[in-house]
């Protein structure tokens, strides 16, 4: 009588197969996450498209820096301007209050003293920095002089010094934020180490290391510095925000502010190499009568009493 032919052996069943199955797709899971870790994550908004070291509006590429081509949509909130898309201007209303400084935050010791900040009436400030197409406007109406650096319309405008910000301030009907102010903008009463709340700082977040700083890897070359980078449109990073509206605190471009030394800059820009550095206790002293390219402005308004 013939043999019945032998029953074939469940994988499942034998210890040496399983343990090369659990291996295999251990490895196979350290692959895709380990390529998960290296992809850089976006650092653009859906609305627009991911150049090498800025965003650019559909329909553009980037050329050494700059948005090169006729967009063929903007953002919400934007126009097309002479090939750029430019936010639209608003004043964001900031509440009195009180403010304290310094000592929640461990990174700020022995950088900032430790201060209670009391804003005694309420202001509004612009809700993006200034863009070169708003302060294009000045310059025409003959009460600005140029800056010493040219940008896209929709770039926050840079180049121009202490004395300039606050020439373009006056011309607009305001004034240069004081240090005080501008601090109660950004971290409100809540004393917020970054404008938009107490969560870190990734690349996503805000317009800031893009030279030689950790966002600096979206480079084309992976080289970083460069001066080719330069901020990417006011207003774009949107997630850059505090509660109350006011967009751009922590990266694009550093700002003017009044202090009792001429000279002081607030805020993180797009050539910001620390996180740290985009605190919104973080302040930094520099010559009043250069002209920068890391550096804008936005104004403040006095609510005049009813």
């Amino acid at each position: 009588m013939p043999k019945a032919p032998a029953k074939p052996r469940k994988l499942l069943q034998n210890p040496a197969i399983l343990v090369f199955a659990a291996l295999g797709i251990a490895t196979l899971a350290v692959v895709v996450v380990g390529q998960y870790v290296s992809a850089p994550p976006a650092t653009c908004p859906k609305t627009t498209t991911q150049g090498p070291t800025r965003c650019c509006a559909p329909g553009q590429s980037e050329e050494s820096g700059t948005c090169v081509g006729t967009p063929q949509s903007c953002p919400p909130k934007f126009t097309a301007i002479d090939k750029s898309c430019v936010t639209q201007p608003s004043r964001i209303l900031i509440p009195p209050g009180t403010v304290r400084i310094g000592p929640g935050d461990w990174e700020a010791q022995r950088q900032v003293a430790p201060r209670d900040i009391t804003i005694t009436s309420p202001f509004l400030i612009d809700s993006h920095e200034v863009t070169f197409h708003r302060y294009a406007e000045c310059v025409e109406a003959n009460a600005c002089s140029k800056p010493s650096i040219n940008g896209e319309p929709g770039q926050p405008v840079r180049g121009i010094n202490y004395h300039q910000a606050i020439a373009f301030c006056t011309w607009a009907s305001g004034e240069l934020p004081t240090e005080d102010m501008w601090t109660m903008a950004a971290a409100g009463t809540e004393s917020r180490r970054y404008p938009w709340g107490d969560s870190g700082a990734v690349c996503r977040r805000a317009n800031w290391g893009r030279t030689d700083g950790p966002c600096s890897k979206y480079s084309s070359n992976n080289s970083g510095a460069t001066d080719e980078v330069g901020p990417d449109w006011a207003g774009i990073t949107d997630l850059d925000q505090t509660p109350e509206g006011v967009i751009g605190l922590a990266g694009g471009v550093s700002e003017w502010v009044k202090s009792a030394n001429p000279g002081m800059i607030k805020g993180g820009s797009f050539r910001t190499n620390r996180a740290s550095l985009l605190r919104t206790w973080w302040f930094e002293q520099r010559d009043p009568t250069t002209g920068y390219d890391d550096v804008g402005l936005r104004c403040a308004y006095i609510i005049p009493n009813q």
